[in-house]
């Protein structure tokens, strides 16, 4: 079946555009994982990677992909946010080598698993809910701007009270962010219309696929904290 046919209707293209921003998603992550477990696994190269200041670069190569894909994207080739995006998913595989020495490794499968179910659920409600999402979404963002800023404080009051009450906050949010961000690319599909060509299609999959996969690995991290309790290396 051609792509035309694919995408001739709405349904069906909602159906192709959430098929490939879950692929690209699960292609990132899978990549984050493998650089994470082989830097992790690596007392070298992790003492290396801290102890160098690269670790400060890779924070800021982040925040620099990040914007260069929000702005940049329609003037970009596919093949460019391609790489970007995979450029990305290898920095934070390295920033999160981390967690492979902190927390055992059953902490780090149950959150693991604990986060695929809930991400699941989140994402299949916002495709069958009838209700308006759109209106959490600015409730989020500033629950969201609330958790950072109660994170920098904490860094200074050191509460381990806060530290953990951010965490169960952070699960919901992040969960609740899933389910708008999920309902979103349903939305972008109708706004894009018939003839999106290949090449924004791609561009939009790969897009929509960051903010997912920021908000996987959101309620990856929140659970550790709070399954890692007591359970650390």
């Amino acid at each position: 079946m051609s792509k035309e046919n694919t995408l001739s209707t709405p349904q069906a293209r909602s159906n192709t555009l959430l098929k490939n921003v879950y692929l690209w998603m699960t292609a990132g992550l899978a990549l984050t994982a493998v650089v994470a477990y082989f830097i992790g696994t690596n007392e070298s190269l992790l003492k290396k990677m801290y102890s160098s200041g690269i670790i400060y670069a890779l924070i800021i190569a982040q925040l620099v992909i990040v914007i260069v894909l929000s702005s940049r994207l329609q003037k970009m080739s596919s093949i460019s946010a391609m790489a970007w995006f995979a450029v990305y998913s290898i920095c934070t595989g390295a920033m999160l080598s981390s967690v492979f020495v902190v927390y055992t490794g059953a902490v780090i499968y149950r959150a693991f698993f604990t986060t695929a179910l809930m991400f699941g659920g989140m994402s299949i409600y916002a495709m069958t809910t009838k209700r308006d999402l759109s209106r959490m979404g600015s409730i989020l963002v500033m629950a969201l701007w609330g958790l950072v800023i109660s994170s920098l404080i904490n860094l200074i009051f050191k509460s381990e009270g806060l530290y953990y009450l951010m965490s169960y906050i952070g699960v919901v949010v992040f969960c609740g962010l899933t389910a708008w961000d999920t309902q979103k690319i349903i939305r972008l599909n109708d706004q894009y219309g018939y003839d999106i060509d290949e090449e924004s299609f791609i561009k939009l999959s790969i897009i929509c696929a960051l903010e997912l996969y920021l908000d996987f690995l959101n309620i990856f991290l929140y659970l550790l904290r709070i399954f890692g309790r007591g359970n650390r290396n």
